[in-house]
């Protein structure tokens, strides 16, 4: 199993916002059915593949209203949603909160400071239980060391993911400065 310095200082924090660590993610792709339809990072993974991959990342439960990711913090892991719902938020510099997105099972956050290690962009909060895998930069290291084809797909899924994001953020940029002319 993974006992390194990263998973132990990720999981130490989730557990001091009171989040339970219920274990790994073993049979991942039981414990998530949709995982094919619903989790743009695991699609181009086989079953075996994505069950290995369950078993680097520890199984994290938050009840309603606990956060998990706090804007500015930093940290070197993200998580992948496997049940529930989260309120993805972002405060402005005068202290008023927005609501970026309300994401589902599939979906993952944190892959951002996870991959350079800036502080976290935006706060998730659990609007009702949630289930995630944990998922550090050091586990990815292991699992290019012991399962490189794996650790290369996951790798350019985050890429293609991350890519897409700004994509999206650039046209929203340029409709807002649209409407602004």
């Amino acid at each position: 199993m993974l006992d390194s310095p990263a998973i132990t200082s990720a999981e130490e924090l989730l557990r001091g916002r009171g989040l339970e660590l219920l274990g790994r993610c073993d049979d991942l792709t039981h414990r998530f059915a949709q995982w094919k339809h619903d989790a743009m990072l695991l699609e181009d993974l086989s079953q075996a593949e994505v069950d290995t991959l369950g078993g680097f990342m520890p199984l994290v439960h938050a009840r309603a209203q606990q956060p998990l990711i706090v804007e500015g913090e930093v940290g070197d892991w993200m998580l992948l949603l496997l049940g529930g719902t989260v309120d993805v938020t972002k405060r402005s510099e005068s202290g008023v909160v927005s609501r970026l997105a309300v994401i589902k099972a599939g979906a993952s956050v944190g892959e951002m400071s996870m991959m350079d290690g800036a502080p976290r962009y935006a706060s998730c909060v659990a609007l009702e239980e949630v289930h995630a895998g944990l998922l550090t930069r050091e586990a990815i290291k292991l699992l290019i060391r012991d399962h490189p084809a794996i650790g290369a797909k996951l790798l350019v899924k985050l890429t293609q993911m991350l890519a897409q994001r700004l994509r999206n953020t650039s046209n929203q940029l340029v409709k807002t400065l649209g409407k602004q002319t």
